[in-house]
Order: structure tokens, then C-alpha cells, then sequence
């Protein structure tokens, strides 16, 4: 089994990325990829690693949500009571990780990682649909449950009683903003030579460099 897993291997060759063809600034040529993701169908375009660090210094990552790029940085919505929402309190540092196999690209942003004002977050949290509010009005994220009917219970009480009606925001949740301080772009190629330029903000201006693969 161990030789078949180590025997997985594919050979990239659908794309180069070479400094002339990148803009000066990597928000722009980010939007860029990004739009091309999304012309490409990629089956989950706005899915992202979010990696924090927990407060015994372990690192933490699960997959979010990109649900904007605004102000110059990325923003998801979450609890902030989460797990991560915790880690994040004690620790803003952060980094996220788009990775888009159909495109054979990755792209990994570090920086520091704020709250979003109560009014974008009712904003946001008013466009989901209706069933996705009530789910995060009725889920303690992160929190231990003693079986799955607990919670379907209490989004099915939820549910009747707000039905017809304005659900209201839950106090714990909300938006946050990962503003960049660090940017790089990944893509394949052959013979795993592949193409990396990196991209760190220094004194508010973004110096670019080639990293060897």
C-alpha cells in the first residue's frame, strides 16, 4: 500500500507564470486567477485552507469560504466562538491556501486577520439563504453535542419559529479579514520545476521575487 501511495504522482504542464505577465500588484493579478478559476468551472473555486495556530503553538487549518476581496484583503464569515475563532483572538496571525487542480495553481497568503464591522457581517449573513441562517443560529460551533438529533431539533424550533420572518444575527458571528502581507503564486510544471513568485509587502510596498521550486 505504502509503494501504490508513493507511486501517485502527476506531471503539470497546462500553464508557465513568468514575471512579465504578472501585474505590479498581486490583488490585481490574484483577481486575475481567480476569474480564470471560475471561467475554468472549477469545482470549488472560493474554497480555501484557512491554517491558525492554537495557543499551545500547534498549527490548525480546515477549509472556508472566500466570500469577498474588499479594502485590500480576503474575508470569510464564521462563529466567533469557534475553534478558530478562538485561535485567531489569541493569535490574528494567519494564512490561506487556494488550490486549483484543474488549473494545476496555488496560491498562499500569510498576513493578519481582523473582524469585519457588525453591519457588513448582518449584511452578509441576511443575503444567505434561509435555511443557512437558521443553521448558524442553531449550532454552538465547535461545541460537543451528545447526538445529531440535538441539533436537528433545535434548527427544526429555529426554523418554525423565524419562518416568515427576519432571522436576527447571531451575537458570535461574523466576518473577518485577512489583509496580506505575503502573497505567492504557485504554478505547475514539468519535471516539478515548477514556477513560484512571491510577493512581501515591506515599508507598504509589494517587492517581488522568484523562489526555486
Amino acid at each position: 500500500m505504502q509503494k501504490q501511495i508513493a507511486d501517485i504522482r502527476n506531471e503539470y504542464s497546462k500553464a508557465s507564470l513568468d514575471e512579465k505577465d504578472i501585474d505590479s500588484s498581486p490583488l490585481e493579478f490574484f483577481q486575475k486567477w481567480f476569474d480564470q478559476a471560475i471561467e475554468s468551472q472549477v469545482a470549488e473555486p472560493t474554497a480555501m485552507t484557512l491554517a491558525t495556530v492554537t495557543e499551545d503553538g500547534f498549527p490548525d487549518a480546515r477549509i472556508v469560504l472566500l466570500k469577498g476581496i474588499e479594502n485590500g484583503g480576503f474575508q470569510f464569515y464564521t462563529n466567533y466562538s469557534s475553534r478558530k475563532g478562538k485561535e485567531l483572538a489569541k493569535n490574528p496571525n494567519a494564512c490561506l491556501v487556494f488550490f486549483w487542480i484543474e488549473l494545476e495553481r496555488q496560491v498562499r497568503i500569510r498576513g493578519k486577520v481582523s473582524k469585519v464591522s457588525k453591519e457588513t457581517s448582518e449584511t452578509y449573513f441576511h443575503s444567505r439563504p434561509f435555511d443557512s441562517q437558521i443553521g448558524a443560529l442553531a449550532s454552538d460551533q465547535s461545541q460537543e453535542v451528545s447526538d445529531r438529533s440535538v441539533l436537528e431539533k433545535k434548527f427544526a424550533e429555529l426554523r418554525s419559529k423565524y419562518e416568515g420572518k427576519s432571522v436576527p444575527l447571531p451575537s458570535e458571528w461574523g466576518g473577518y479579514i485577512l489583509e496580506p502581507s505575503e502573497i505567492e503564486f504557485w504554478q505547475g510544471r514539468r519535471s516539478r520545476l515548477h514556477d513560484r513568485i512571491l510577493f512581501r509587502k515591506e515599508g507598504g510596498t509589494w517587492i517581488r521575487k522568484r523562489l526555486q521550486p
